[in-house]
């Protein structure tokens, strides 16, 4: 491995530490009230854990999850000390994340039999979708892959225009109509364009309305079968991004774009200026949707690939 290359890791490991500092601090100031004066791990520390998970925006399911495997622990070993809590805890979270981040990729890459490889977006306003766009294309472009950008949330021209800076920004090219047309027009005529630039990426925003669920359906489900024509099993991606400050917020957004469409993965944003980094667990967890972004600052470089090794690491370090 190249000195840069070992440089580069280290400074997105510092960044992701950085990253999870206000979840961290905050998680283990609780823990360390629930087990103060206790010398094992009994029933009122198992209750004071489930609580300090819950109040961590983990999530009532994978929390009892959690509470339940550490249980079995118990019973098995006859004596767990609170000493030994902590790296329990790491266990089994990186457990829980094992089981739907299967992988620990650290770069951006495609699979090398799609080409090119389309990624639709899918969120609602406000939660940094298309800022994560823009990230993504700027990463995968410096990866020595080839982008285009379609603009196909066309209800708002604040969408269009703030994803064409993005474009301007990174170099890419980016495919728009007017204000009001028909999202599917253009995504069919982002992916002809791909097809025609020979690029190895395509990345489809879309509009970010949950008001009217049924309309988010048929629009999804009509861009999906429009750009079918071009690529038959396009798309290969449907990324959905979620604000992780909101915390529980952001699971119900999961459950509604879930039932929308076919979710295949998700990108978690602003963990830097949250404390409820343990959403990331609890949506990976509860949804069996692999996460594979996490934004951990404001800076062009600070989308990573979610790498669950690293990312335990930070939460534990």
């Amino acid at each position: 491995m190249s000195l840069f290359k070992k440089l580069f890791s280290q400074e997105k490991k510092e960044t992701l530490d950085k990253g999870l500092e206000k979840t961290k601090t905050t998680f283990f100031s609780k823990l360390s009230k629930a087990i103060a004066g206790k010398s094992k791990v009994d029933d009122q520390v198992l209750d004071n854990l489930e609580e300090v998970l819950i109040s961590s925006d983990v999530g009532v399911v994978t929390t009892l999850k959690i509470i339940e495997r550490i249980e079995a622990r118990v019973l098995k070993d006859n004596y767990l000390g609170t000493d030994e809590l902590n790296s329990i805890l790491r266990e089994e979270i990186a457990g829980l994340l094992a089981e739907t981040n299967a992988g620990n990729e650290t770069d951006f890459t495609t699979p090398s039999n799609k080409k090119p490889y389309v990624i639709m977006v899918v969120g609602v306003n406000g939660v940094g979708k298309t800022t994560t766009i823009g990230k993504m294309a700027s990463q995968f472009k410096k990866s020595g892959k080839k982008v285009v950008l379609g603009a196909a949330d066309t209800f708002r021209a604040a969408a269009i225009d703030q994803l064409q800076v993005w474009a301007d920004r990174v170099g890419v090219p980016m495919i728009r109509q007017e204000m009001g047309s028909d999202p599917a027009s253009v995504a069919f005529d982002t992916l002809k364009s791909a097809v025609a630039q020979n690029a190895d990426v395509v990345i489809i925003d879309t509009a970010g309305r949950l008001h009217n669920k049924i309309n988010l359906m048929n629009e999804l489900t009509k861009i999906k079968r429009v750009m079918e024509k071009v690529l038959p099993d396009a798309p290969h991606e449907v990324l959905l991004v979620l604000d992780g400050s909101t915390g529980q917020n952001a699971f119900e957004q999961a459950k509604q774009f879930t039932k929308a469409t076919e979710v295949t993965s998700l990108a978690v944003t602003k963990l830097d200026g949250t404390a409820k980094g343990g959403v990331v667990i609890g949506i990976s967890d509860q949804f069996k949707i692999p996460v594979k972004y996490i934004g951990v600052g404001e800076g062009i470089d600070d989308l990573q690939v979610f790498n669950k090794i690293e990312f335990v690491d930070s939460f534990f370090k």
